[in-house]
């Protein structure tokens, strides 16, 4: 004890893993609990940067264990170059566990990701195309692959044959693709077992002995709230439980043992991909927080929508996780501004909604209710308690605590380990 959950509490992209970073040399366990390679954090280190996609960012952090649990879809292709990468920079790997019950991502589901997008046209998601939607499915329907079935030649024959059974008449006679090969697929998935098998571990056993043992676990959710498959902004979301739900299921132990929740929140509001964003901004303003703030995704390099901060989302994100803690990201790209508008509210046609829309059209159509704040032009980057922060930046925090839901326990100030401002203790036990 304690087990801290760490959410996305926006659409994604909102610094995550700075925030792992922050905590990471006061836990012992990292635990990556859903999702896959479509999802990027990126962790400064001094001089280094470094963007993870596959791998939770406690990799990165010494003397934690990083754990792979069994909600994540994993391309073991993927896996094996990023640990690669991180060793050829001089990081230690030889901890990371693998749950023996995570699914694989194989080269069919990339195949299906890639010409299912394509066949929707208009309709499409925004996917990364990397498969990861298809594994899920697959999991679903009860046809996947766990990391376990490498360690049996039949087994996996024979799963692999299943999965392809049906998958095959669609490439051929819907897709215009050539059917996948079992034995080929089965001999690519063969070959990464030996190497696979050293760290493959039955991880809800592992963790629960570690809370047993008094030691922290921190669960780290890759996406966010409104791309929760459940809690989203549906069908414009992942395939996996990013929610702090989604750690218990995604990791093995029981929600009694969770204390505290922290979601991670920009100071403004982006998103990648297709679906609904009310505050999205088209003008200049949209254009200086996506090139002041770097929004270019991780994994794809696509650039970001981005808007003002959105309370409507960050009131919805604090209900569906049960946050117990806000970490506010990249306030220093809002230096430098007149005005900061803040979303209150939305309007859809002509009715205030306070609240989320449940209703997806009501959604699509809602538009921002804002009120306006001052802003700031001093340098922020240096500071390193609240009041280090000139008036209206302080004023601009209290007031997004106010209308959010949550406290407010720290701050970002700039893209280094060292540029935030602790405000509360994130590690809490109840």
């Amino acid at each position: 004890m304690p087990a801290v959950v760490l959410v996305g509490a926006q659409w994604g992209d909102e610094g995550k893993g700075k925030a792992t970073d922050l905590l990471g040399s006061r836990v012992d366990y990292v635990v990556k609990f859903n999702g896959g390679n479509n999802a990027g954090h990126t962790v400064v280190i001094g001089d280094e940067k470094y963007a993870l996609h596959l791998l939770p960012s406690g990799i990165l952090s010494e003397g934690v264990v990083p754990v792979i649990g069994n909600g994540v879809v994993v391309d073991i292709e993927v896996l094996f170059e990023e640990l690669d990468a991180l060793v050829e920079r001089g990081v230690d790997v030889s901890r990371l566990l693998v749950s023996s019950q995570a699914h694989v991502i194989t080269s069919y589901h990339r195949t299906l990701d890639k010409v299912t997008e394509r066949f929707l046209g208009k309709r499409r998601i925004g996917t990364t195309g990397r498969g990861i939607g298809p594994a899920y499915a697959d999991k679903i329907n009860r046809l996947g692959i766990r990391i376990a079935d490498l360690f049996d030649p039949k087994i996996l024959h024979d799963k692999v044959e299943g999965s392809l059974d049906q998958k095959n008449h669609l490439l051929v006679k819907v897709y215009n693709r050539r059917a996948a090969d079992v034995d080929a697929v089965t001999d690519e998935l063969l070959a990464y077992a030996d190497r696979l098998k050293p760290m493959v571990a039955n991880t809800p056993l592992v963790l629960n002995n570690a809370l047993d043992a008094g030691k922290t676990l921190l669960f780290e959710a890759g996406q966010a709230t409104m791309l929760d498959i459940d809690h989203g902004t549906y069908p414009f979301v992942t395939s996996s439980s990013a929610t702090a739900g989604g750690a218990v299921t995604g990791s093995g132990i029981g929600p009694t043992r969770i204390d505290s929740v922290i979601g991670v929140i920009k100071a403004y509001t982006t998103r990648v991909g297709e679906g609904p964003f009310p505050t999205e901004l088209f003008d200049d303003s949209g254009e200086y927080l996506r090139k002041t703030g770097g929004e270019y995704g991780v994994t794809t390099g696509r650039a970001r929508r981005t808007g003002w901060y959105d309370s409507v989302i960050a009131r919805y994100a604090s209900r569906i996780n049960g946050l117990t803690d806000l970490v506010v990201t990249k306030l220093d790209v809002l230096t430098g501004m007149d005005k900061v508008p803040v979303c209150v509210a939305y309007d859809v046609d002509g009715e205030r909604f306070d609240e989320m829309p449940d209703d997806q059209s009501a959604f699509h159509h809602a538009k921002p209710i804002y009120e306006e704040l001052p802003g700031w032009w001093e340098d922020i980057s240096g500071a390193r308690a609240i009041e280090d922060l000139p008036a209206n930046a302080q004023a601009y925090l209290r007031f997004i605590e106010d209308i959010s839901g949550s406290r407010i326990s720290a701050v970002g100030v700039g893209p280094r380990r060292d540029e935030i401002i602790p405000v509360h203790d994130l590690i809490h036990a109840r």
